[in-house]
């Protein structure tokens, strides 16, 4: 039988049943065109919920953009299965990190980029997968919520040690829900993005219907409580001196120029950070600014391992000298065997070097290089770094002028427990000394920017960020940048800070919130396995 035969043979049927003939728009609304739109629809949106959230991160200041972005992201998954659920996850990531994490591939081309974007995207399509298996459970955003923490909590530990870049949290410096930090660290501060975004497409979904007041309910809650959460937890964020003031300085001496091969000046790199605090010096001499009790430079200022070359170590040395008070000094130690060292040096004025911390989260394919040999399949890149770095393995806090400052080295501060460790530790101001001259003049800088204002939050102490190139900030404890430089441009900043020993429940209590939110996670992927059984049987 011809088509036109079938068409008409259809209408006849209808005909004969007393619908009479297909109508035009339901011809129109089978073709084929809008059944391709239809089957698009949730592909697209997953990629637009994820360039949304990439929106909401700094350096704008759009952070309202994540519930948003994460309410379109529940409306793909809602009542989808899980295969389609992984497919739209991995969607999302896509639109999310390829524009968020494009500085990686700066200076060695689109392949790391392209690698590690594909890599946690693959990720978070699980954690999808996951909340479209518990999106038809009873009050689903609480359950998607906790499984998106599941996700984060993922990335934050594997492969290679994790990448907890992206974490929702990372994104809310200047947000409303900000206060959360310091009762419940990032997992807490990323659940209640995740169950606001959730909540109000929940909201939009179940409408007004009357008959299903209950569920209304439950949406509005999920929207309601985080933000009555973060109104609650604002008493603990706070400014306040508890233990006196210091008065501290930041050095950022600038590089010879930008990309991987900022340090084939290495000496340079050095003189500008020596020769920067010796003006500083003059400006306290000429009463510019206020004499600092201590200074702290970025992360990688020397190098050049001052222990082995003693041209090194009397650049340095005067420079402390002159000052006249201890300085923390970036440098790269290498021992004559094992790996390198990416370490503070604490140096007297009097006593030279005294103390050191090496850091303890060591970037991989960056300071390590996993699979080297399979890895150089893909670039040869890889072989810039022809010595891989090693961690150290206590927290660093220095004793500077009497006040116990934490060394968190830049990459560290992505991580919780890294940072949680040098608070407890005693860390009453936090330093975060870092290196972004490798990444040019690219987002990435203020991305760990909004990291460092978001542990000052957490933890309730002064962070001061030194970086070879900037931005070099002072952030007070309740996340406030009260001074910052401009990128690539030689510059000191001085400012009086507040010392705090009170611990927040946050460092108290560590991980505690994100192991309670893992067991909601389970316990809805738990539950939903259950009725599946149950309708199987």
């Amino acid at each position: 039988m011809s088509s036109s035969a079938t068409r008409a043979a259809g209408n006849d049927a209808g005909n004969d049943q007393g619908q009479g003939p297909v109508p035009e728009t339901e011809t129109l609304a089978g073709s084929p065109a809008r059944r391709w739109a239809g089957r698009l629809a949730r592909p697209a949106c997953a990629v637009l919920s994820g360039v949304l959230l990439y929106l909401s991160f700094p350096p704008r200041t759009l952070w309202w953009l994540a519930p948003l972005a994460l309410a379109l992201l529940g409306w793909c998954l809602y009542g989808r299965r899980a295969r389609a659920g992984f497919g739209l996850g991995v969607l999302h990531g896509l639109g999310f990190l390829l524009p968020l994490l494009v500085w990686t591939g700066e200076g060695v081309g689109p392949v790391p980029w392209l690698a590690l974007v594909t890599l946690e995207s693959l990720l978070i399509g699980l954690t999808a997968l996951g909340i479209a298996l518990v999106s038809r459970l009873p009050g689903w955003p609480l359950w998607g919520a906790a499984v998106w923490i599941a996700g984060e909590a993922l990335r934050a530990r594997a492969p290679f040690g994790g990448f907890p870049w992206g974490k929702l949290a990372f994104g809310q410096p200047d947000g409303v829900f900000l206060p959360l930090a310091a009762l419940g660290g990032t997992p807490l501060l990323s659940f209640a993005v995740a169950l606001c975004g959730f909540g109000l497409y929940e909201v939009l979904r179940v409408g007004a219907d009357t008959r299903r007041a209950t569920a209304a309910l439950l949406a509005a809650t999920a929207v309601a409580a985080p933000l009555a959460g973060a109104l609650a937890a604002r008493p603990l964020v706070s400014d306040a001196a508890e233990d006196g003031t210091v008065t501290a300085a930041v050095i950022q001496g600038n590089v010879p120029r930008a990309g991987f091969d900022f340090n084939a000046q290495r000496r340079q790199v050095l003189d500008n950070h020596a020769n920067r605090t010796i003006q500083l010096a003059e400006d306290i001499k000429l009463g510019k600014v206020a004499k600092p009790d201590f200074v702290v430079w970025p992360e990688n200022s020397s190098d050049i391992d001052p222990y082995a070359e003693p041209d090194a170590y009397a650049v340095i040395d005067n420079a402390v000298k002159t000052i006249g008070v201890p300085v923390a000094i970036g440098s790269v130690l290498a021992p004559e065997t094992g790996p390198l060292r990416n370490t503070m040096i604490l140096w007297d004025p009097v006593k030279g070097p005294v103390d050191t911390y090496d850091k303890r989260k060591i970037q991989p394919f960056g300071e390590r290089i996993p699979m080297r040999s399979f890895v150089r399949l893909f670039s040869s890149d890889v072989d810039r770094v022809r010595r891989d770095f090693g961690p150290g393995k206590e927290p660093g806090v220095f004793d500077m002028a009497g006040s116990g400052v934490g060394m968190v080295t830049c990459y560290e501060a992505a991580f919780d427990d890294a940072v949680r460790s040098t608070v407890q530790a005693g860390a009453q101001v936090i330093a975060v000394p870092s290196n972004n001259a490798t990444f040019g003049r690219t987002e990435m800088t203020y991305q760990q920017l909004a990291m460092d204002r978001v542990r000052a939050v957490e933890h309730s102490r002064t962070v001061l960020v030194p970086v070879t190139s900037g931005v070099s900030a002072v952030i007070r404890p309740d996340g406030e940048i009260v001074q910052q430089t401009k990128m690539f441009t030689a510059d000191a900043l001085v400012a009086e800070i507040p010392l705090r020993s009170t611990q927040t429940p946050a460092t108290r209590f560590g991980p505690l919130a994100e192991y309670l939110l893992l067991a909601v996670a389970a316990a809805g992927l738990g539950w939903s396995f259950a009725r599946r059984m149950r309708r199987a049987s």
